[in-house]
C-alpha cells in the first residue's frame, strides 16, 4: 500500500510543534540502527589509475591549487578534499552541503545504447549532468524503485542516521535513481554513500529475491555554492516527481521529502 501523504511509513505520530492534523515520519533510534545493521564502516577507496578521463586530473590539479587544504585529521578520517575516480571531479570535506544523485545499474540499458551514449560525451559538466538526469527521467530499465516497499527500504535507510551522521534537507526516490541533498558532518561523503548503497542493495534483493548487482558504481555530486544555489537545488530535487509527470505536486510524492514541509519550508521530522 502506498504511504499517505502527510503520514510516516513508520508511526502516526503526530508532529507536537506544528499544527494539528501535519503528522511526520519519526527519526530512528541509535538503538535501532544496530538492530537493522546499518552501519558506516566503509573505508574510502582508492582512486583508479590511469583515469578513464585523462583530463579530470588536470582540473583536479587546478582545484586543489586555489582550494583549501583538507587538515590532516581530517585525511585520517577518509576525507579526500578534491579528488577524482577516474572519470568525474568531486570534492569531499566536512560541512560542505551537497547534492547526489545514484542509479539503479539497469538505468542506461545497454540495448538503448543509442539513445544515451552521446550525453556522457557532452564536455560542460553542468549541461551534461542536466541531460543525463533528463535521460533517467524516462524510467528505462525496470525501475525497481516504483515498487512502494522497495521505495521504503530507500527512504528509510537516507533517515536512519539523519541528525547523527549527517544533516539531511531534500531527497527524492525517484523510480530508477535517487536525489539527496545533504551537509556531510563527520563522515565523508563517499563512505555515506558506500553505505546506502550497500545497506539498500542488500535489503532490496531480499525483497526481489536475486543476487548481483544493483546500483551502478559511483555518483554524481555538487556541492552547493550559497544559499540561492541550495534552495533552487532543493526545489529540483522536490519536483522531480512533477517533472517526471509521476505526479501533480511534490507533496503528492510519497517518497520524498516535499510531503513533510511546512508552510515556513521546514522539514517537520520527529524523533521517535
Amino acid at each position: 500500500m502506498r504511504p499517505v501523504l502527510g503520514r510516516s511509513n513508520v508511526t502516526n505520530m503526530p508532529c507536537p510543534s506544528r499544527e494539528p492534523g501535519v503528522l511526520c515520519i519519526p527519526v530512528i533510534s541509535l538503538a535501532k540502527f544496530a538492530q537493522l545493521g546499518f552501519f558506516l564502516n566503509v573505508k574510502p577507496k582508492r582512486l583508479p589509475s590511469p583515469p578513464y578521463n585523462p583530463g579530470v586530473r588536470n582540473l583536479i590539479a587546478d582545484k586543489r591549487a586555489w582550494s583549501q587544504r583538507v587538515a590532516g585529521d581530517e585525511i585520517k578520517r577518509g576525507f579526500l578534499g578534491w579528488h577524482e575516480n577516474g572519470y568525474l571531479p568531486h570534492r569531499d570535506e566536512p560541512g560542505l552541503t551537497q547534492f547526489v544523485t545514484f542509479r539503479l545499474a539497469d538505468s542506461f540499458p545497454v540495448e538503448l545504447r543509442s539513445e544515451w551514449e552521446t550525453l556522457f560525451s557532452i564536455e560542460d559538466d553542468q549541461i551534461r549532468r542536466a541531460k543525463l538526469e533528463e535521460y533517467l527521467d524516462r524510467g528505462r530499465g525496470q525501475c525497481h524503485l516504483r515498487r512502494p516497499e522497495i521505495a521504503n527500504i530507500m527512504e528509510r535507510s537516507l533517515l536512519f542516521r539523519h541528525e547523527f551522521q549527517y544533516e539531511l534537507i531534500a531527497w527524492s526516490v525517484m523510480p530508477n535513481h535517487v536525489h539527496v541533498l545533504f551537509e556531510v558532518e563527520s563522515i565523508p561523503m563517499s563512505q555515506i554513500l558506500d553505505a546506502w548503497k550497500g545497506y539498500t542493495a542488500k535489503e532490496i534483493n531480499k525483497v526481489l529475491k536475486t543476487k548481483g548487482k544493483l546500483w551502478q558504481d559511483g555518483y554524481w555530486d555538487t556541492y552547493m555554492r550559497s544559499g540561492e544555489h541550495q534552495l533552487t537545488t532543493r526545489s529540483y530535487i522536490e519536483n522531480n516527481p512533477v517533472l517526471a509527470n509521476l505526479v501533480k505536486s511534490g507533496k503528492d510524492w510519497p517518497w520524498g521529502s516535499a510531503r513533510f514541509r511546512d508552510h515556513f519550508g521546514r522539514l517537520c521530522l520527529s524523533e521517535e
